[in-house]
Order: C-alpha cells, then structure tokens, then sequence
C-alpha cells in the first residue's frame, strides 16, 4: 500500500471535516497515494485555517462550523453512496457522523472518537459519561451487518500503536522462542499474548520537539491541535484493567455496563502522571490521557468475562509532550482547567526534534520491550509536506486506514484492532522514520524507596501502583 505502491483509483467524491494539522497533513498524502481529482475533493471546516494550504491544492474550502442543528443539511448534499467522509475535527460528533454516512452509504474514518463542543468538559454530565469509554460504546452501538466501513479512530494512537502492539506481540514471541504462529483471529492475539505473560501495555510516547519563539506566559502550545490535547486532557483518566492487577485505586471507578474492560480514575488525564520508559528517553514520567486504545485493544486482548476476565493486560497512554506543552499543561492545572487566551499550534516553527512513540509491552520473559518509531522534523518535511513529526505519525495512518476501507468497503463499524496489521503497516513504515525494537530491564520500581518510603507492590513491579506517580 505505501512507499511506491501504485496510487489507487477512486470514483467518489471526499468530503474532510476538519483542516487542522491533521487535514493539512493528510491532503498531500491523499494526493499522493489515490487517483483524485480536485474537483472531488471538499473541505468542511470551523475557521479559516487551512484555506492557503487548500488553495495550494485546488481544493474548494468551506469554513461553517458543524453543528447539531446545520449538519446534516452541510453533509447530505455533499454525501452519495460510495462517497467517503474523512473526519480530522474536534467538537463535531463522531456518532452523528457515522450514522450519517450509514443513512448516505459512504464510508468514513475519523483519528478519535469525539463528542459535539462541550461534551469533554461539561460538567453537568457525569464523568464517566464523558469518558471514552461510554463514546466507545455509543459509536460501537453503530456496528450494523451490510452497512459501509466505518473506522474507529486510525491516527497514531489510537489507530497505529493497536498494529504496532500486534507486530511487538509477534517478535516477543520470536526471539523467546515461542513456537506459534501468527494469530488468525482475536482469541489467537489474546492467546499470544497470555502465552507470554504480557501484564502491561504502555503507549510510551517523547515528544521532543522545539520550536521558536518558546512559550510565553498565558499561552498554550503544542505540535498537535491545542484544542484536541486539552479536551482529552480534561476527561477522567482511562485505563483497561488487567486481571493481575491486585490494587484497585482509590480514585477508581468501573462502569457498569458495556465491555467492562477499562476503568476511570475520579481526576483529569493531565493531572495523572505515570511512570513509562521509551528507549532514547529512559525512565520518564508521562501523563495518563484517556484514549481509545487503551479501551479497545485491553477489550481486544480479554479473555473470558469482561467484568471477571481469566486474562486481560492493563492497557493505558503514558505521554510525555514536548517541554512547552508541559508547561502549558501545568499552568493550565494552574488555572483550574481553562484554557489560556492565546492558542498556539507549532508546526513551521519547530526547529529541532523528534517524536519517540511506540507501545511498551511489560512481564514477558525479556522484561519490557518498546517497539515503535522515532521520526525528526527533518524526517518528516522530507517525506510530507504540511507535516511535523507528530502529525506524519497521524496522517499516514489515516490514509492507510482510507486505502483500506476502500478496499474493504462492507465492514461496518470497525476498530483498529480488527483490521489486517499487517497490511496497514507495510503502508505507514515509510512514513515513520526509524522503526525500532529495544529490550530493557527497566521496571517502575528502579531506584525507588531511596529518597523516601512509599507504598509499593514489591513482589510484583507492574502492578499500576507501582507505575502511578502519587
């Protein structure tokens, strides 16, 4: 599918909602792998960002903001079957969306699964009704037989590291000598990876990235949408719960219907930090943002009852961003969660750089193993226009994920998980700079107890206690 596959052919017309960083870094790889005209292409978005990037292209620009009440009348006259509508927005509902292109017969993709504006922070809904967990169950609630592919959010993460984990799974399995073959199906992957006693999956991501002139006081920056990171970062903190997790925290609280596999801590992602490790950064403290993946691929992963699982992996993000961002954040906690008046997304501003993201896979034989990518700036304006490191780790997911679904196009609801890993990564590993799988000894229990006493599950280092930063 990537590299120098043949572009390949497609008929409809393609409608992107959202042109932030994403949609800006997603249309020249658009170009590049279908054969598309402009004129089948439209873009429809909340502001006027993105409209030179569209021009460059050809590419007619519509900046009305979606809402519940104009939606449908923007969409339909834009939708026909076999058409495809390529959601990159925040604030426009996922679930609208999706029974929208199953009403039209096109097919969709989207990078997260999102509610209208308000729905991360509002609080006069529940937490747990903000989560991701209850998006995940209303958008699964969509999963009809015969109706057009409809994929669940297929960016970095979520999206790439489910296929990243599955390729990590197999060369665990190789170099310990585990004799199976690669999984067929989802009992097989959850069998492979009980066989080797995988306790817990980090999504372990550095973003290192600089950009000129550094934050100022007042102002929130961050190579990817400002608006996006800040809206999961207010969301309860999410994690799949594994079954060999002896500590149920304190702040913890499970739901009470659905798949069972995750639970919600009772505070913001971005005030819960955790201890990870990323094989160019080593021992890091990243923070807990709630993310579909670590819904998902702890469901995926489970074997027997949800709520009582004879196996499940605790699945969860531990981001560390760019050194700006963290400050952002920390002022930001600092303001009680709003937002600061001056935004400030960097792209053409980063000077130096990289972005170390891959999955971090915890208690098999050889300890702990990171498998993921580590691409530069430099890396990244080479091999896309209209991209930083951050958003190529994004975008080439999402047009493997369009490829796909045109290839597959009678799936229905589908999540990253259920696809061909395979496939979709032999598309993106052009993309991703240096691919790489480092072994480590490390555990979160290195070096601790030596400033002061703290409570610690010795016996057993991946124990989320021992990970969560208190």
């Amino acid at each position: 599918m990537g590299g120098n596959h043949k572009a390949l052919a497609f008929s409809g017309r393609i409608v992107m909602v959202g042109f932030g960083s994403i949609g800006q870094g997603t249309l020249p790889l658009l170009l590049r792998h279908i054969e598309l005209k402009p004129e089948q292409i439209v873009i429809v978005t909340g502001d006027e960002k993105g409209r030179r990037v569209a021009a460059e292209y050809g590419i007619p620009f519509h900046d009305t903001p979606l809402t519940p009440a104009n939606y449908h009348a923007i969409l339909v006259p834009r939708l026909s079957r076999g058409d495809f509508l390529i959601n990159c927005s925040n604030d426009v509902s996922s679930v609208a969306l999706i029974a929208l292109c199953q009403e039209r017969g096109a097919l969709y993709i989207d990078t997260c699964i999102e509610p209208w504006a308000g729905g991360y922070t509002d609080t006069s809904i529940t937490p747990e009704a903000r989560s991701n967990y209850a998006l995940r169950e209303a958008a699964l609630a969509l999963k009809r037989p015969g109706t057009p592919t409809a994929i669940l959010t297929h960016g970095a993460n979520p999206g790439m590291v489910s296929h990243l984990a599955k390729e990590a799974l197999l060369n665990i399995a190789r170099d310990t000598c585990h004799p199976a073959a690669a999984p067929k199906d989802r009992a097989g992957w959850a069998q492979l990876a009980r066989d080797l006693n995988i306790r817990t999956i980090h999504i372990a991501e550095r973003d290192t990235q600089v950009a000129e002139p550094r934050k100022t006081p007042g102002e929130f920056v961050n190579t990817w949408s400002v608006e996006g990171f800040v809206g999961e970062g207010c969301q309860p903190a999410e994690l799949g719960w594994g079954s060999h997790e002896k500590h149920f925290p304190a702040d913890g609280r499970r739901h009470a219907v659905g798949c069972k596999a995750a639970i919600y801590l009772s505070r913001p992602g971005a005030s819960t930090r955790v201890r990870t490790w990323t094989p160019l950064a080593g021992a890091i403290h990243g923070f807990l943002i709630t993310h579909s993946e670590s819904i998902s691929l702890a469901d995926y992963l489970t074997i027997g009852a949800g709520d009582a699982p004879e196996y499940r992996p605790t699945v969860h993000y531990a981001y560390h961003p760019s050194d700006d961002t963290v400050q952002s954040v920390h002022e930001l906690a600092g303001r009680n969660w709003k937002l600061q008046e001056t935004r400030r997304l960097v792209k053409d501003e980063i000077v130096s750089g990289l972005d170390e993201l891959g999955v971090l896979l915890m208690g098999h034989a050889k300890g702990a193993y990171w498998y993921g990518s580590r691409l530069s700036i430099a890396q990244a304006r080479a091999l896309c226009p209209h991209n930083s490191a951050t958003s190529l780790q994004v975008t080439a997911p999402v047009v493997a994920g369009v490829i796909w679904a045109m290839q597959n196009p009678e799936r229905g609801v589908i999540e990253p998980e259920e696809m061909d890993h395979d496939q979709v990564l032999d598309f993106i590993r052009p993309y991703l700079g240096e691919v790489v799988g480092r072994y480590s000894d490390w555990t979160p229990l290195d070096d601790r107890g030596v400033l002061f006493e703290e409570d610690l599950d010795r016996e057993d280092p991946w124990q989320f206690l021992n990970f969560r930063v208190v």
